[in-house]
This record gives C-alpha cells, structure tokens and sequence, in this order.
C-alpha cells in the first residue's frame, strides 16, 4: 500500500495554465485603477449626459445642445482652430528642422535638445510670454507708444481668433519638430551629396529627396497635433479671446457658468469621441512610419 502511494502519478497544472493565471492577478491592479479613476468617471459623464435634471433616460440634451447655434458655432470655432494651427505647426515645423538638421551652424546641437525641453512646458507658460510681448501693454505696444507718442499700439490681435491661431502654433510646433528630426538623423546623407554632384539645388534637393523621407515624420507629428489643438484649453482661456468658444471652452461654460450639467455632459462626449476617432488615427499614422 505505501509503495502504492509512494509511486502514484503527481497530476501537475499545465504550464500555460499557471503562466495565464499569473498574469491575470498581476493584471487586476491596473485594470481595477484604471476602471476606478478614468472608465468609472467617463461612463458617470456619459450616464449624465442621457438624464436630464435628474429624470429618468432621454435624448433631450442632445437635441437641445445639437440644436443650439453656440453648439455649431463652437464645434466649427475647434475644427478650424485645430486644422489651421497643424497646417502652420506643419509648415514651420517642417523649415525649423530643416534648419536645425541641415544647416551647420553654433549651438544646432544645444537648440536640438531644447526643442525636448519644450515639450514640457505648460500650454499657458507660452500664452502668458506672447501676452508680455503682444499684449495691450506688452513691449511691442510699450515701444511703439514710447517712439510715435500714440494713444495704443498696433498689437491688438491676441483676444482675437489670430491670437489663439499664433499662441497655438508657437507652443505645438515643436511636436512636429520632434518626429522630423529623428527621420532627418537616419537619412542617408550620400544621397544628399548625390544630388548635390549633379547639380540640384537646395529647393530640388529638398523636394525630390528629403520631403519624401520626412514624409512619414511629418503625418505622425501632424496627426498629434491635430489631437491636442482639438482639446486645448488653456490657450484660448488665458487669451481672452473675444468671441472664440471651442468644444472644451463650452464644457467649461455650461458646467461651471451655466450649471448645465447635462449639456456639457454632451459636448464633453461629443469631443471626447472626436478626439479617439482622430488618436486612432494617429496611432495608425505612427505605426505606418514607425514612430
């Protein structure tokens, strides 16, 4: 009997089965915060915005906010904003790196690693600069009064639509850059000196060799950008623009002005399905240049 037992098989979990295990338990934590401090919280916002006052489930936010004028007016307000500003971060960002990769010169280097260190700074730090530059009473308008004796000086455009356009491109432009000069640094310079040799130009070189290159670079940097100019905030509040209302601003008027919870319940889900069709969109983007 006992070397019946001493010599029974040892019935043991398959390998796989303990590894899944495992990995499920470690899995829970996160899932369980993530759940907890942001799915919890959107499906609250979404529940919101199908209860209006309380009631039981209804529609009626939505055709209420659909229906208003400062609704389409906000929604076209975001588009353009966020389309003008890629197309100009696109565009500047694109000669900057040119600049910075291509054209030799003192501290190319040193302005290489800063345009990382931008990345950090808040939306507001770079309104707040142009605002001391370009305000009413900033040092644009300060020396022109003090030189013409005028009453006011010509910069008056910042709590305007071209303010938030020029705020917008000045802080988002480096998130072009970024991208671009990591394609520039793995382009093949011989082909540079190849075109160089047989006479092209720099407009030529550039058009015919190193746009197709940067490319890639260029959709992925374009396609963030577009994402977060559709959901910036603190630049169009720290203007003061005068009649420039975007999707989050109105968030920000209905539920804290307005008291209109339900309503902004709406044009917060509105936007927040803006903004994952177009991330996944970007995602894709990056994936294909493989950044």
């Amino acid at each position: 009997m006992a070397e019946a037992v001493r010599t029974a098989p040892v019935i043991r979990e398959p390998a796989g089965r303990t590894r899944s295990s495992g990995a499920m338990v470690w899995a829970l934590p996160p899932v369980a915060l993530l759940t907890l401090f942001f799915l919890y919280p959107l499906a609250l916002v979404v529940q919101q915005s199908f209860r209006p006052d309380g009631g039981g489930p209804s529609i009626q936010p939505y055709t209420e906010v659909f229906a208003s004028q400062a609704f389409r007016q906000a929604l076209w307000t975001t588009v353009w904003l966020a389309l003008a500003s890629t197309a100009g971060c696109l565009a500047l960002g694109f000669l900057l790196a040119l600049v910075i990769a291509f054209v030799p010169f003192p501290g190319a280097k040193a302005v290489a690693r800063f345009v990382d260190v931008f990345l950090s700074f808040p939306s507001f730090l770079i309104t707040l600069a142009l605002l001391f530059v370009y305000g009413g009473v900033g040092m644009a308008n300060g020396a022109w009064t003090g030189l013409t004796g005028a009453a006011q000086g010509p910069f008056q455009f910042l709590n305007t639509p071209w303010g938030v356009l020029l705020a917008e491109i000045t802080y988002f432009t480096p998130f072009v850059m970024r991208p671009l000069l990591a394609a520039f640094s793995q382009l093949d310079t011989a082909q540079l000196e190849a075109a160089g040799s047989l006479g092209a130009r720099a407009p030529r070189i550039v058009r015919t060799v190193i746009l197709p290159e940067a490319l890639p670079a260029l959709a992925a940097g374009g396609s963030l950008v577009l994402v977060l100019c559709l959901n910036e905030f603190g630049i169009v509040l720290f203007t003061g623009a005068k009649g420039v209302t975007t999707l989050p601003m109105l968030v920000y008027g209905k539920a804290i002005l307005e008291s209109d919870y339900p309503g902004a319940c709406v044009v917060a889900v509105v936007n927040v399905l803006i903004s994952v069709g177009l991330y996944g969109l970007y995602r894709v983007v990056s994936r294909r240049a493989g950044a």
